[in-house]
């Protein structure tokens, strides 16, 4: 799975800090809904953010946004980029990123 988020200018140092201090209650939802090498790269000319996980074949990734820890780090993270607070919840603008090339 990959993805594309946007950090707001100038929330790199802040947003590289809290995920250092990654909550462990929400590393544990994570890794118990099936996600394995997670891994968040920066454009720093275009503040895209590129994620990127694999996704164990028994995984609940589609329960994550029910739970009320995955909510409380979307609040947390807000201020410092992108997110869907006009549809009433702080999850990021998350952009669906299509395979074109694997190198097994």
């Amino acid at each position: 799975m990959a993805f594309r988020m946007t950090l707001k200018p100038g929330m790199r140092e802040e947003y590289e800090r809290r995920h250092r201090e990654i909550w462990p209650e929400l590393a544990d939802a994570l890794r118990a809904a099936g996600i394995r090498d997670y891994r968040i790269f920066l454009d720093e000319s275009t503040g895209y953010l590129f994620a990127s996980y694999q996704r164990t074949e028994t995984h609940t990734t589609d329960a994550l946004p029910a739970l009320p820890v995955m909510r409380q780090w979307w609040d947390y993270m807000a201020e410092l980029m992108e997110t869907h607070a006009a549809r009433g919840d702080n999850a990021p603008v998350a952009v669906p990123l299509v395979p074109v090339f694997h190198l097994p």
